[in-house]
């Protein structure tokens, strides 16, 4: 008897890393297909596939066939997922687990990831479900990081008054946000660990409110900048001097994913 388990199909796409370690690691630029497959006929068509797309000396076979049940036509619709749109995917992978198709890894930019997502399932028929868990790779985040240098926005002491040198600091952030071209970021603001958490709280908040202001105020849409206050929670250098605490008490951009 067929035992009733999900079919489970997973493709690491160029140097991707397992959370849990596979039996061999693929070296940069190969294709790890592991799972569990119904027949050899299935395996042979997904490995076909793979090394259609990326070339049969890129392609290790790792897939096991056990008497597991696929769903209607899954054949099919895995062929129609093994693209070369996937090569547009960095340390990433393809999951098909069942009715279940999850995306991971680097993308190059936000109108990409939906894209890709989009595509996936659009080839699918309603009962599959899609993970879009593909993130935008840290190119268009150093550029953020370049701009900032590891330097601090500056504020008044206690307050959420930005100082001259703050506001110059925010000048140039401004013209990095602009060369991301409509992305999302978030404007995370820090404090020390002085005094009690709940006013730094507050006080991280009412910091990153006021960037955001001043880089709308300065050519930025608004819509595209969100806000946090993390207080104290997360510090990068400890709080025992007063150099690490000038260095816990700033203003963090990121990405939005």
């Amino acid at each position: 008897m067929r035992k009733v388990i999900p079919l489970l199909l997973s493709a690491l796409l160029a140097q991707a890393v397992y959370a849990q370690a596979p039996a061999s690691a693929p070296q940069p630029g190969q294709v790890l297909a592991s799972g569990t497959l119904p027949d050899e006929a299935s395996k042979a068509a997904v490995l076909g596939k793979l090394r259609e797309v990326y070339g049969a000396d890129k392609v290790v076979d790792q897939i096991t066939v056990d008497q597991v049940v696929a769903p209607a036509n899954w054949n099919a619709y895995v062929q129609k997922l093994i693209t070369p749109d996937l090569k547009q995917i960095s340390r990433g992978q393809l999951k098909i687990d069942g009715t279940t198709v999850t995306l991971r890894g680097e993308v190059a930019n936000e109108g990409l990831r939906q894209k890709m997502a989009g595509n996936v399932a659009s080839t699918l028929n309603p009962t599959y479900t899609v993970n879009n868990a593909l993130r935008v790779s840290a190119g268009e985040q150093r550029i953020l990081d370049n701009a900032l240098a590891n330097r601090i926005v500056e504020f008044e002491s206690g307050q959420a008054t930005l100082t001259p040198a703050g506001r110059a600091i925010l000048d140039e952030m401004a013209a990095a946000l602009q060369k991301l071209k409509g992305r999302k970021v978030d404007i995370i603001g820090h404090t020390d660990s002085l005094g009690l958490r709940a006013t730094n709280l507050g006080l991280s908040q009412a910091r990153a409110d006021a960037v955001k202001a001043y880089l709308a105020s300065h050519g930025i849409d608004g819509s595209l900048l969100s806000t946090s206050g993390q207080g104290p929670d997360r510090p990068v250098a400890g709080n025992d001097t007063a150099e690490g605490r000038a260095r816990n008490r700033r203003i963090e951009f990121r990405l939005s994913q």
